[in-house]
């Protein structure tokens, strides 16, 4: 019998056993990897020593005592986890098999579910138009299984006003006052000024930013003319994809974006997972948690090898 598209269970069951039986075999367990610098308390404070992260040196009390002291942490068995979901229109589109969108209702329910079974509480809050539907964080398969119901049972919208990530960024730091793990999932296809209100949510949460795209948006091939429709909108307009120098304004353009996308994050101090329509999700989540992991030992003093993937850009 053939997979509901809405079938919550099955979805669910499904990626249980292709996607997070991988991870569990790939990451023996060790999903800290994925949510480094989370869910810490303040224990005590010591000498720096050898060895120890730089990312943890107090400075200000290295300041008065003249010798390096870092920060002494215990960790917090139990994560709060919060997913932001854009639900506009533009994550709708795909050129292939995969939409956005589905790849969005994936990744939520593999790490919810990971998170889940280690007794970690996961919500949601949808964004349309607005801050529409909060999810309280709960615990536990069946809260997964509600939350992916609540995803697949949403009613697709033909058009609506632009996407303003910043109103969504800003509502989501008045609602999660408690420090948590937040999973932003969006094209991130905004009105400007949302850099701001994503630092400004960085400074209490452990951010992540999964931003879904289609290769389609990046690299237009050679289709002829083309009726394009800016999917919140609705507005339509006529292009000629044969067009040589329209293909060249338009990669462009993409580049410009993705500059752009990569100084927000940056600035922010905030960890992308780029994914594709046409991504292996167990893949792309291996490779950003091998990503996560470097970057952890390059703050301790490390190195980071050469060529990184693709996740670093």
């Amino acid at each position: 019998m053939s997979e509901s598209p809405r079938d919550p269970e099955r979805i669910l069951r499904r990626l249980e056993w292709t996607v997070i039986r991988r991870l569990d075999g790939a990451l023996h367990g060790n999903y800290r990897t994925l949510f480094r610098g989370f869910g810490l308390d303040l224990a005590d404070l010591r000498e720096y020593q050898y060895h120890d992260d730089v990312r943890h040196i107090d400075w200000n009390v290295t300041a008065r005592l003249q010798t390096p002291y870092v920060r002494v942490f215990n960790e917090d068995r139990e994560i709060a986890a919060w997913f932001l979901l854009d639900l506009s229109p533009s994550m709708d589109f795909g050129s292939r098999e995969m939409r956005k969108r589905s790849v969005s209702t994936e990744f939520v329910a593999v790490l919810a579910r990971l998170l889940t079974r280690h007794g970690n509480r996961v919500g949601a809050l949808f964004y349309g138009d607005s801050v529409d539907t909060v999810i309280p964080a709960r615990a536990g398969r069946r809260h997964v299984l509600h939350l992916l119901h609540r995803m697949l049972s949403r009613p697709e919208r033909p058009e609506s006003a632009a996407t303003n990530l910043r109103d969504f960024l800003q509502a989501a730091y008045r609602l999660i006052p408690r420090r948590s793990l937040v999973f932003i999932v969006s094209d991130f296809i905004s009105a400007p000024g949302w850099s701001e209100p994503l630092a400004h949510l960085a400074q209490r949460h452990e951010i992540l930013a999964v931003r879904l795209y289609d290769p389609l948006e990046m690299d237009l091939p050679d289709l002829g003319l083309l009726v394009v429709q800016d999917a919140e909108t609705g507005e339509q307009v006529f292009v000629d994809t044969h067009d040589r120098a329209f293909r060249k304004r338009f990669a462009a353009a993409a580049e410009r974006r993705e500059k752009a996308l990569r100084a927000a994050f940056g600035g922010a101090g905030v960890d992308a997972l780029e994914l594709s329509t046409d991504d292996d999700l167990a893949d792309a989540i291996l490779r950003f948690a091998d990503l996560r992991k470097r970057r952890s030992q390059l703050a301790g003093g490390g190195t980071l090898p050469r060529p990184l993937d693709r996740s670093l850009s």
